[in-house]
């Protein structure tokens, strides 16, 4: 995610790079979910990353004083993996990393359909309908 870019393509392309390695990290955490002692990780919300990498400038603008001011992320939740820790010390929960995947999966299927229009409209501009 090296590019500072506001291109519609290349902030596809990064979502989908971030999007494959939140995966990655889901199925480890599944895949430990009976090691002693396993802590499930998750990577930072998209939009910190995108933000760390010098892709700011996605935030919405105030326009009006009246406005409400965006401080945090309001998608962002609390991880409870505290609470559910087992006697072990393992702290997956199966449920939760589950929904983890399929909202990864969802996003994923997302950002690519809106990569795949974009290139569909350069094909369409260039000609190539094919």
């Amino acid at each position: 995610m090296s590019q500072r870019s506001t291109d519609p393509l290349a902030l596809a392309g990064q979502k989908l790079h971030w999007l494959d390695q939140r995966q990655r990290v889901l199925a480890q955490n599944i895949a430990n979910a009976n090691s002693p002692g396993y802590q499930p990780q998750d990577l930072a919300p998209f939009a910190q990353a995108l933000e760390r990498a010098g892709g700011g400038g996605t935030a919405m603008a105030r326009t009006d004083e009246r406005h409400l001011a965006t401080t945090a992320d309001p998608r962002a939740r609390k991880d409870r993996n505290n609470a559910e820790r087992k006697p072990d010390g393992n702290a997956v929960s199966l449920d939760q990393q589950a929904l983890k995947v399929a909202e990864t999966d969802q996003a994923h299927s997302l950002a690519l359909g809106l990569h795949r229009s974009w290139v569909g409209l350069f094909r369409s501009a260039l000609g190539r309908n094919g």
